[in-house]
């Protein structure tokens, strides 16, 4: 039977011990599914093998295989985590909690960003402490990345890091009762490429029942592959590795091997006759799908689960800032980032000018990025979502950090030590750090973190619902505000 008592849990598998400490107990690197080596790399996730007496789940583990990560002149190592940490058995869930209890206790599963390619649970921002204080079980995950994860392999399942999350859910479902966690109030969320992901998990048909509310920051319901888009990069990538395209050719090249390959993979064409590039040429990998998230959710994929969802104001700045781009960028940059993202560019930019006309080419070149990769994708899964009479919320989060002489602004990212409370971390700030060397307002980190823990638990993270006639998106800043349908012509011009 599974137990919660002092800091041993006992799960499905075997028994763990984690650590007590600040009046919360966290477990480290639990294995959610067997280690994905040789040509299981390139298969579905299959359950973990069980372990006699107590696994030790004080420390953190290996991460999946990836490369070094930068961006720029910013410091992005919270954010990425420390890379590649090599070991077989990574496919593993963090878990904090408060302990014992007389009630199950609502559940949060993380799901980190960084391009499809990068990232881990051993990342400093996504420590749950804070959450588990308040009163939720805090779950995060590894998943596969990469060539492992998401190429579209003949002769392997598609989209097999999406597949590793649904995995952890079921290991949730099964096993979080251990921890003090509720497996009926369970919350899907994700940022970035982990926030796209959780889009294609609602819309996954095998998926349903796992999860009653979701969260998806800085992600997109259009930001799928087409199996035509992906074909491009699997043949790209069969070039490079002199193999043929095909599971059981690639399984026997080193995972060393697999992650270099990723580098010269950048810069493909994916736009096609008839569907542009949802990740403008920034990665060569997202998921792949033969209809769009927001499209599936529209016939009532996902139907009775709770959304947030929200992009920060000025996503694009973390792809110009930190290179020198923003201030130096000119109209041929702004038309060129149009061509990338839209069929009919010279329309998107007239709209784009005339709704800022005061805006710098950088500013608009950045506004049309972070629409194409995040904006008008968030708005897509919102209304059709709303449209099935579901409750969903909307947020903008608009508070800019002055890292980078101020450039850096409410950028791509800024958002998630808010919702983790942990604007205290000491790698986050500094002129190169992405809070930047000035305090932040002195509650909008509980603030906004108190927002998440309640719709976590209730459904509701404590402003009007969302709907398609009047879109109330609430404006999170050093003063928070409900406003209509924010910068929705320029939203409108990407249907």
């Amino acid at each position: 039977m599974n137990r919660y008592a002092d800091d041993t849990a006992v799960t499905a598998q075997g028994a763990v011990r984690g650590l007590r400490r600040d009046g919360t107990t966290v477990f480290l690197n639990i294995p959610y599914a067997a280690p994905p080596t040789g040509a299981a790399r390139f298969a579905a996730p299959r359950p973990h093998a069980p372990w006699d007496g107590v696994r030790d789940a004080t420390e953190p583990g290996p991460t999946a295989p990836q490369a070094e990560r930068r961006l720029g002149s910013v410091d992005m190592t919270p954010y990425f985590g420390p890379g590649w940490i090599p070991g077989e058995d990574f496919l593993t869930v963090n878990v904090w909690t408060p302990g014992a209890s007389g009630d199950r206790l609502p559940v949060m599963v993380f799901v980190h960003g960084g391009g499809f390619v990068a990232g881990s649970t051993r990342s400093e921002i996504y420590d749950g402490a804070a959450f588990a204080r308040d009163g939720v079980v805090l779950v995060t995950l590894n998943y596969r990345l990469g060539v492992a994860g998401f190429l579209d392999l003949p002769g392997a399942p598609a989209n097999r890091g999406l597949l590793d999350v649904i995995a952890a859910l079921r290991w949730v479902r099964e096993n979080i009762a251990a921890f003090g966690g509720d497996p009926a109030r369970v919350t899907l969320s994700g940022q970035s490429a982990g926030a796209t992901i959780v889009g294609g998990v609602l819309a996954a048909p095998e998926a349903g029942g796992l999860f009653r509310r979701a969260i998806v920051q800085s992600g997109s319901g259009l930001g799928a592959f087409t199996p035509e888009q992906a074909a491009r990069v699997t043949r790209a990538a069969a070039r490079a590795l002199g193999a043929e395209p095909h599971a059981g050719a690639f399984a026997g090249i080193p995972d060393r091997r697999l992650v270099e390959v990723t580098s010269e993979l950048s810069g493909i064409d994916l736009r096609t006759g008839t569907h542009s590039d949802p990740l403008i040429g920034l990665c060569p990998f997202s998921v792949v799908l033969d209809r769009q998230p927001a499209e599936s959710v529209a016939t009532g994929r996902g139907a009775g689960v709770d959304l947030l969802v929200g992009t920060n104001t000025e996503e694009g700045n973390l792809y110009l800032a930190p290179f020198g781009s923003l201030s130096a960028s000119t109209a041929a940059d702004v038309d060129a980032a149009a061509a990338r993202s839209h069929p009919r560019p010279a329309r998107l930019v007239e709209t784009y000018r005339k709704a800022r006309p005061q805006a710098s080419f950088g500013e608009l070149r950045s506004a049309i990025m972070g629409d194409a990769l995040f904006g008008a994708g968030s708005r897509r899964l919102a209304d059709a979502h709303a449209e099935q009479g579901v409750a969903v919320h909307r947020y903008s989060f608009a508070w800019r950090s002055n890292a980078l002489g101020g450039e850096l602004g409410a950028t791509h990212a800024v958002e998630l030590p808010f919702v983790f409370d942990a604007t205290h971390l000491p790698r986050l700030r500094g002129p190169r750090s992405l809070l930047g060397p000035d305090e932040p307002p002195a509650d909008l980190a509980a603030r906004t973190h108190a927002a998440w823990v309640a719709f976590a638990t209730t459904g509701d993270p404590g402003w009007e619902r969302y709907d398609t006639r009047r879109r109330a998106t609430m404006r999170i800043d050093a003063e928070w505000s409900l406003e209509d349908d924010p910068h929705g012509d320029e939203l409108q011009a990407w249907l």
